[in-house]
């Protein structure tokens, strides 16, 4: 499962979902598209989405280019860069282009998620 994510006004990229969490990965997709306006914490872009879903793996540590469900925040997550999550997230897939958009993400930048046909 392929998703597009655009950034108004300043580029693309495309995230590939996995196995890790397919629950709640299949359910975020199912949903989409989704709008949202991006928040910044460290190397993390995040944003809020419509979705209570339940924890299904959570882990408290992340790797560059994962791509998370952060429960607590009804949060969508991306780790572009070295930052930790603050409590465990939900891995559900990985950056797969455009890892160089996510550093110049600012507060605010409107977010929309759409799926991508493979």
């Amino acid at each position: 499962m392929l998703i597009e994510m655009v950034v108004r006004s300043k580029g693309k990229a495309i995230l590939e979902l996995d196995e890790r969490s397919p629950k709640i990965a299949k359910k975020i997709y199912q949903s989409l598209p989704l709008e949202a306006g991006a928040n910044r914490w460290n190397e993390e872009v995040y944003f809020g989405i419509p979705l209570k879903l339940e924890d299904e793996n959570p882990i408290p540590h992340s790797e560059m280019g994962d791509v998370s469900y952060w429960s607590p925040g009804s949060a969508f997550c991306i780790f572009f860069g070295q930052s930790q999550p603050v409590s465990p997230v939900n891995h559900i897939g990985r950056i797969k282009e455009g890892q160089d958009l996510f550093p110049r993400v600012e507060e605010g930048d409107r977010i929309t998620l759409r799926r991508k046909e493979e």
